[in-house]
């Protein structure tokens, strides 16, 4: 019998304090990889790396890395390396799409592209992305070389998937998936799956950790994008609305618009153009988003995907390790609330 996802009460609500706390000597050894490789004798490469360290983020991506090592009893260290790896991934992949969107805010501070520019902005992510694979390399392993260059391969044909969908209100509720899964579910699954390479687990493992990894990683997305109309840029670390008026078409948008009457459809042809973008708009937008339980029925598909993410871990005995990733699924949820 699988694990619900449910509150886990009402004076503590889910949260990752248990994964940090599982993985909190291992995330001390890769946090010290990061400094060390963000390091260069070009001093706005410093200067950068200064000020998204300083943003923080929850290293969410690499401690799952840690995370699931802990839940196969790995006695090793190659994971330090490897989770930097994919930290370094991620967050060049952030200063990417800052650019690519113009985005403003980044975990409630000013982006590095607001700062420096978009010409530094993208050097850095190439930078971070070349650090990357010097850590794959170093690591040795073929196998962990292709499962993590596959991704950000991956990643990157989602995030161009997604530029070509940008604006266009056609898009459906399949090909949204598709890119949900390449640009975000991708790095998750890799993350995960890694684990299982240095712990020199078999393929049943390995398909297991990346069948957890990858539909957190949708159910993450999911509730991202949900959010990003009914939050406040506070509780997001970015602005409110971004993707309404970035013409993003995402899942609340797709419903509401395939459950509307031609008058609404309408407004949303011109939302998505660009011609609707006013504060008023998003109003309007929330409130049709609303109307048709798209945000309810969007929240509703991320738990489907959680819960599929807790079932790919049947296989693994209890404990404190799988009681943090099942955690984190239940986390990765609540933050619609």
């Amino acid at each position: 019998m699988s694990a619900t996802i449910h509150q886990i009460g009402p004076e503590r609500p889910p949260s990752l304090d248990p994964m940090i706390q599982l993985v909190a000597g291992d995330l001390n050894h890769v946090n010290v990889v990061i400094l060390d490789r963000m390091q260069s004798q070009v001093a706005l490469i410093p200067e950068l790396a200064g000020h998204l360290i300083a943003g923080g983020g929850k290293r969410m991506r690499p401690m799952l890395t840690l995370a699931c090592a802990c839940l196969l009893d790995y006695p090793g260290t190659r994971h330090h390396k490897l989770a930097a790896a994919v930290e370094f991934i991620h967050t060049a992949t952030l200063l990417h799409d800052d650019v690519v969107d113009g985005s403003g805010l980044r975990r409630g501070r000013r982006t590095a592209n607001i700062i420096w520019g978009n010409p530094a902005s993208v050097l850095f992510g190439d930078f971070l992305f070349s650090r990357a694979f010097e850590l794959m390399v170093e690591d040795g392993s073929l196998k962990v070389l292709k499962i993590l260059s596959r991704a950000s391969a991956v990643i990157a044909q989602g995030e161009v998937d997604q530029l070509t969908t940008q604006r266009r209100i056609e898009t459906d509720e399949d090909h949204y998936l598709e890119i949900i899964s390449a640009k975000t579910a991708a790095l998750f699954a890799a993350a995960c799956r890694i684990a299982s390479v240095v712990a020199e687990r078999d393929q049943r493992v390995e398909d297991s950790l990346d069948a957890y990894g990858r539909n957190l990683g949708i159910a993450f997305q999911l509730i991202d994008d949900a959010i990003d109309y009914v939050s406040d840029a506070e509780t997001m670390g970015k602005g409110v609305g971004d993707d309404f008026r970035d013409g993003k078409v995402t899942l609340p948008v797709i419903l509401a618009y395939a459950r509307g009457d031609e008058a609404e459809r309408g407004f949303w042809r011109e939302a998505m153009t660009g011609s609707r973008a006013s504060d008023e708009d998003l109003g309007h937008a929330v409130t049709l988003l609303r109307r048709h339980g798209a945000i309810d029925d969007t929240i509703a598909r991320a738990r489907t995907y959680g819960q599929r993410a807790i079932d790919a871990l049947g296989p693994f005995p209890g404990g404190k390790a799988k009681a943090a990733l099942v955690e984190a699924v239940e986390f990765a949820i609540s933050r619609a609330y």
